[in-house]
């Protein structure tokens, strides 16, 4: 059984395959278990999931692993990731665990795992576990009047709707507002809808039928096309698309233009600098976020610290140096001030606050900066670490010294899937296309001969 089972954000893949198996699970619960006890007192686990299929069998799975650890394991049911996360610190528990592949089809799934300050845990904690995992854990586990309980907990949704309400201002109303929130049928099925409605805007809620098999779909953040439709059939103001486990969010103009999180990074920031609420000085985002946020940031006097790749590496950077705006192109935001982790609502709610204080439409405020062309291109391998050989090495460096200091290039392994993603932006968007499909092609070839 022994492989390397944490990614860029958590465990992740093919449900009942390696290593999203129930037996898996189960000893990641016993490894996380014996991981986080803390002294003589009853330790205690909360446990959320999306809405996928095979939820069922790893929420069952860990729960035998939590308890036989030690851990009492309070269930929550279908809910979303920043909710685990703020739930972790509100039931001062020990653990939060998430299960869920976020935008993922629902024929996979994850385990994202929170330590009892509600951030995610560092590689060094995922090492220790992922270290305990092949070994004979069960020489370790509780005695048999030390065994954990799970039960079933009630009123979790009401807690994080008043969470995310209270993000905002408690005099300011969403009254005036029609809002499309397409929720992937996903964990944000019910809150997101109804803390919305709340708030006192007009609600049309799309994508909140789940059945174990439609999360993310042809819907939700990744497939904003029929929330665009949507927007336009009922002349919305805004449109929000959060993502299967609701901690990315897309927005929709009024118009059925996409807002993605350069762009709601951009206008949060401003917003925050302006009222002398931003910290640090800048912005936290990955190499993937656009030149064209770096410049308008800049042209502020604030700055863009880069990461990897990964809304956890954003937090960490954000805890080091004291900001508390980051997040990632892709619609991953965190607010500090609020969140441990990315929040889709919530950061929908911010931007729906600048609609309210400026009285503008989304497509005026939200277009704080003209995008530099950028190109990414995903190539799927069957093993193996192209990125080694010799031709792609060269390909790389040719492309580097042919962008200049005009543009930029990345090209990384995901983390949650068998690609290689190939990323390149600069002024001229010839020379864009040109180098990335230079690359692609030799990592084809490449993959090909192997």
């Amino acid at each position: 059984m022994a492989g390397n089972y944490f990614g860029t954000d958590g465990i992740r893949g093919r449900a009942n395959k390696f290593p999203m198996t129930a037996e898996i699970a189960m000893r990641v619960g016993m490894a996380a278990g014996l991981s986080f006890q803390r002294g003589s007192h009853r330790h205690r686990v909360v446990l959320g999931k999306d809405t996928r299929l095979s939820g069922y069998m790893i929420e069952n799975a860990m729960v035998a692993g939590l308890c036989a650890a030690g851990m009492d394991v309070f269930l929550l049911g279908p809910i979303p990731t920043p909710a685990v996360a703020m739930l972790v610190r509100s039931l001062r528990a020990d653990i939060g665990v998430m299960i869920s592949a976020s935008h993922n089809p629902y024929y996979d799934n994850g385990i994202k795992l929170f330590g009892p300050d509600g951030y995610k845990l560092s590689d060094e904690i995922e090492e220790r576990i992922e270290s305990m995992l092949d070994k004979d854990i069960e020489l370790s586990l509780a005695d048999s009047d030390g065994l954990g309980r799970a039960k079933r907990v009630d009123g979790v949704h009401d807690r994080y709707i008043e969470f995310a309400k209270r993000t905002l201002p408690r005099s300011m109303s969403l009254s005036g507002l029609r809002i499309v929130v397409d929720c992937a049928n996903g964990a944000a099925y019910k809150v997101a809808p109804e803390a919305l409605w709340e708030l006192g805007a007009e609600v049309v809620a799309i994508n909140v039928e789940p059945n174990g098999f439609n999360i993310n779909k042809e819907c939700g953040s990744t497939h904003p096309a029929g929330l665009q439709k949507k927007v336009h059939e009922v002349r919305a103001d805004i449109g929000i698309a959060l993502d299967g486990d609701a901690d990315r969010v897309v927005i929709v103009d009024e118009n059925g233009a996409i807002v993605d999180g350069d762009q709601i990074m951009a206008l949060i920031a401003e917003s925050w600098h302006q009222s002398g609420r931003l910290a640090g000085g800048g912005v936290v985002s990955t190499v993937m976020s656009n030149l064209g946020l770096e410049r308008f940031l800049g042209d502020m006097k604030l700055q863009l610290h880069r990461t990897k790749v990964g809304d956890r590496y954003v937090v960490e950077h954000m805890r080091a140096h004291g900001l508390n705006v980051g997040g990632e192109q892709s619609g991953h935001i965190v607010l500090s001030d609020f969140s441990t982790t990315g929040d889709g609502l919530v950061s929908a709610l911010q931007v729906l606050a600048c609609i309210k204080r400026q009285g503008r439409p989304v497509s005026e405020l939200s277009k704080k900066f003209e995008p530099v062309p950028q190109l990414l291109k995903n190539v799927r391998i069957a093993g193996g670490k192209p990125l080694e050989e010799a031709p792609v090495k060269a390909a790389i460096e040719d492309a580097r010294n042919r962008l200049g200091k005009a543009g930029r290039l990345v090209i990384r392994p995901s983390g949650t899937e068998p690609l290689i993603r190939v990323m390149a932006e600069g002024d001229d968007p010839q020379l864009v296309e040109a180098v990335v499909n230079d690359i692609v092609e030799v990592i084809s070839e490449t993959r090909s001969a192997a």
